[in-house]
């Protein structure tokens, strides 16, 4: 795109009765290293939008920002699975030839802007290829194109866009 914004590539699925965002990429990467990225504090920090301080193992409470979430399943070096805050998360690997198929859901829950979290979380997983090339992108960066990105995302997966365009509104207003 000449504006440096994306095509979406989040997928919008029902899990459970509820919605959920699946996000795939395959990287040229040995699983195990994948699995370090998303599973030890100080790497996944780097990309994701937060380190969770965890061993991670199967039972372990996770605790951040006033909430609460449990590691549900830590079977490395293939599938992480957590609650946080009333939320499901997952990373699901496998290997592939040339590397690592990497599969990152989140079920939401009620009332989680569907087309607002796919655009954060295609920028937080766009991040997690160019670390592991040794190239880190800033979090700024992922979200130079946020708005277009956004709209993209709203039109895709045909959802109202006006939850975002007041959080990236907000956010920007704060930010000067």
């Amino acid at each position: 795109m000449s504006d440096g914004s994306v095509e979406p590539d989040g997928t919008l699925e029902t899990i459970d009765g509820r919605p959920a965002l699946r996000f795939e990429r395959t990287l040229p990467h040995p699983i195990e290293r994948v699995w370090r990225a998303v599973s030890v504090p100080a790497e996944l920090g780097q990309w994701f939008p937060a380190a969770a301080e965890w061993t991670p193992a199967a039972g372990e409470t996770l605790e951040a920002f006033g909430m609460s979430g449990e590691v549900l399943v830590a079977d490395a070096p293939e599938r992480l699975e957590w609650t946080f805050a009333g939320e499901r998360y997952a990373f699901e690997l496998t290997v592939v030839e040339g590397g690592c198929r990497l599969v990152f859901t989140h079920v939401f829950g009620e009332g989680t802007p569907i087309a607002q979290t796919a655009t954060g979380w295609h920028a937080y997983v766009s991040r997690l290829g160019p670390l592991l090339d040794g190239e880190p992108r800033s979090e700024e960066e992922a979200h130079a194109t946020w708005e277009a990105d956004h709209e993209r995302y709203a039109a895709a997966l045909g959802v109202d866009p006006a939850p975002g365009r007041a959080f990236i509104a907000a956010h920007r207003a704060r930010q000067g």
